[in-house]
């Protein structure tokens, strides 16, 4: 069976599903999406991953913890719980912070993202990070501040949905995590 996502409108309500080929290609289709954004170290530093060159999207960009897309009928927060273990090999508990909503085009034409996300926030002092290769090509703990200057100099090395949301986790003071 196809995997689907979740439709939804500008508000993050419900309006229907579609098969994540077709939520992802030609124009693109607005679904419920969730991002995870793990530190540690009182919030000095987060965990960021490079997706893996098996990515259809931005595939070798470096992105939040991880990011995906809820089941039919499950929460944004038990659905990062989940992600966290596949992608990553741990799971800490998942706090929602903000939802937004953007839309990008691959560089290399292959799609586009138009996504309502759910920004979830975590606390990974003492995760062990065992990356699962077909998502991850590899991770970095990077301190925050480090992060931001690396970001406004080499801002296609990342990929544009973290921007936006480490700009709202900025604004919410990373430090008090």
């Amino acid at each position: 069976m196809a995997r689907t996502v979740t439709l939804v409108n500008e508000h993050g309500s419900p309006i229907g599903t579609a098969e994540i080929m077709e939520a992802h290609t030609g124009t693109g289709k607005l679904h419920k999406a969730f991002s995870v954004y793990v530190f540690r170290k009182d919030g000095q530093e987060i965990l960021m991953q490079q997706r893996s060159i098996k990515k259809m999207l931005w595939p070798l960009i470096w992105a939040n913890t991880c990011c995906s897309h809820p089941f039919e009928n499950e929460t944004p927060t038990a659905a990062g719980e989940r992600r966290l273990q596949e992608e990553l090999g741990f799971t800490v508990p998942l706090t929602p912070l903000q939802d937004f909503v953007y839309r990008a085009e691959d560089p290399s034409g292959k799609g586009v993202e138009h996504e309502h996300v759910t920004l979830l926030l975590g606390t990974g002092d003492t995760a062990a990070v065992h990356p699962n290769p077909d998502e991850v090509a590899a991770y970095q703990w990077i301190n925050v501040e480090a992060l931001r200057a690396l970001m406004k100099k080499k801002p296609d090395d990342f990929a544009p949905w973290f921007h936006l949301g480490m700009e709202i986790v900025w604004q919410h003071s990373p430090r008090s995590f």
